[in-house]
């Protein structure tokens, strides 16, 4: 699902489609963050099938805000994509740049970390999945 959630400050834009993952939850109390290379982009509130292929840990205000790096899963030219060292080198670059870059504008401190394989990814969607369920066990009991 891609959500609008903020204008940015300045000319950069998204390098890709942006998102969260449905049911999860993070530290930072909003769903985890997923970037999803496609070729075409999507219009907001548009579900698609995503297969993580990386993680991006970030710091964002010296709040944990790590991001997924995805590929559509029905885009001919990404779906059979799986790790991140199938990506390019300046893919990559311009992913991790781009969320270098885009709260200076905002006077916002951002680190970006190296990035992480696909089963790190897999992991902090199964944390975030479970964070989910707690919170709605939780909400369900008061």
């Amino acid at each position: 699902m891609i959500k609008v959630d903020r204008i940015l400050y300045s000319s950069v834009v998204y390098p890709h489609n942006y998102g969260f993952v449905p049911r999860t939850l993070c530290e930072d109390n909003d769903p985890i963050d997923v970037l999803v290379l496609m070729q075409e982009p999507v219009l907001p509130g548009t579900f698609l099938r995503a297969r993580a292929i990386g993680l991006m840990p970030m710091i964002d205000q010296g709040e944990k805000d790590d991001k997924i790096i995805a590929v559509c899963a029905d885009d001919p030219e990404y779906h059979n994509l799986n790790h991140l060292s199938e990506l390019s080198p300046h893919r990559l670059q311009e992913i991790r740049r781009f969320f270098e870059d885009y709260k200076k504008n905002e006077n916002k401190e951002v680190a970006v970390n190296d990035f992480l394989p696909a089963d790190d990814a897999r992991a902090a969607i199964q944390h975030s999945m479970d964070l989910y369920a707690e919170y709605i066990m939780h909400s369900l009991r008061q």
